[in-house]
């Protein structure tokens, strides 16, 4: 069967390739089913994207939920520990609440996550993988990408309470540094005391500029050993000649589940991040799990918006018949213009709104040529 490529949309395209990328890399298919048990996304609500959940009651009596996730899913059910590393990739719907139209929707996404390794050539591959990723969909691309380990030395030399540490954190992600000034004054903090973050929230440009400030920064509040790390996983990237591999101390995210590198993927032209991820040991040893973990997901939904204009036309050829003409011979002379290479629709009037370059009527023994409808 002949595939029409103007109508397969950017994200399918994008699906099939990074399927294939995903494999060339060694990873496995990950196959899961549409329901998972209500009480796992219950239980980690504040790592989902959307706290609300579709749910329902299978004939067992069990509530299962319409999976928002995939990574939880992935992380529940993974079976190894130390000793045992996995590498799986998915291209799966999940299903959330889209607040501003008030309903849900199904999201298509696809991603990767590597569990159970612990170095820092396991963490920069997938951070390789997201690059390339994004650059299967445009060279115009930004992976921006941090450590929470060293924001959170760095937050933990300026106080012990955690919810001034979490205010902090959050004004740290706006890069908003009156607003940590501020929290600071109201907590009675000296400014002394919070100079290293204040000197790492503006950091933000290519490794080769970044690094050595923040190696001051690091050896400063004790967090040699994660810049390390970061600077370990950073050597996949070879050479960066249009600067889209960036180190931003701004990215951050939820100290519950994510410890250490965290990053974002952006294109042009798109307002929001199109891939997510991070190193998500806290929420393994949430769900009993003795492992690392790292991984992304692509939102291939968001790539609706970089979508060509739809084709002009909705069909080649209209072939229009008379109720007394004999359905054979119209069905193959439709075949016939099929074998040409062209789509052909059979109809008894012309269908209001649809255009075709080409309209036929059938009279026996061959067909009658007329302009294209919709014009």
């Amino acid at each position: 069967m002949l595939i029409d490529e103007a109508t397969v949309t950017r994200a399918e395209k994008t699906a099939f390739a990074l399927r294939a990328l995903y494999r060339e890399h060694g990873y496995i298919p990950y196959r899961m089913g549409k329901f998972e048990e209500y009480d796992l996304y219950s239980r980690h609500k504040d790592f989902l994207v959307s706290d609300s959940v579709i749910t329902f009651t299978d004939t067992n009596g069990r509530l299962l939920a319409l999976k928002p996730d995939v990574t939880l899913s992935i992380a529940k059910n993974y079976r190894g520990g130390e000793d045992k590393a996995e590498k799986v990739y998915y291209d799966e719907n999940v299903y959330r609440a889209v607040r501003s139209a008030g309903s849900f929707r199904e999201i298509r996404q696809a991603g990767v996550e590597s569990i159970g390794s612990r170095d820092a050539a396991a963490a920069g591959e997938v951070l390789l993988l997201a690059a390339r990723s994004l650059e299967l969909i445009s060279e115009d691309f930004v992976l921006d990408l941090s450590h929470l380990g060293i924001l959170t030395a760095a937050l933990e030399k300026v106080t012990s309470s955690l919810s001034l540490q979490e205010a902090l954190l959050k004004a740290a992600g706006e890069k908003n540094l009156h607003g940590v000034r501020s929290l600071l004054a109201e907590s009675g903090v000296p400014e002394e005391k919070a100079a290293a973050l204040l000197r790492l929230i503006p950091l933000c440009g290519t490794p080769g500029k970044v690094l050595p400030a923040l190696s001051e920064i690091a050896f400063e509040i004790g967090a040699e050993k994660e810049f390390s790390f970061l600077q370990r996983a950073l050597s996949v990237f070879s050479g960066d000649p249009a600067g889209r591999i960036r180190v931003d101390l701004s990215v951050t995210g939820d100290r519950n589940y994510y410890n250490g590198l965290i990053f974002k993927g952006f294109l042009e032209g798109l307002p929001a991040a199109v891939l997510s991820g991070g190193q998500y040991d806290n929420l393994m040893r949430r769900l009993g799990k003795k492992a690392s973990a790292v991984g992304f997901a692509v939102y291939l939904e968001s790539l609706e918006a970089l979508d060509p204009a739809p084709p002009a036309l909705d069909g080649d050829v209209l072939l229009l018949y008379g109720e007394r003409d004999d359905p054979g011979e119209v069905t193959r002379a439709a075949d016939a213009l099929r074998a040409e290479g062209r789509s052909v629709r059979t109809a008894l009037t012309v269908p209001a709104g649809l255009r075709f370059g080409k309209v036929g009527i059938w009279e026996k023994g061959g067909i009658k040529w007329q302009n294209g409808t919709g014009f």
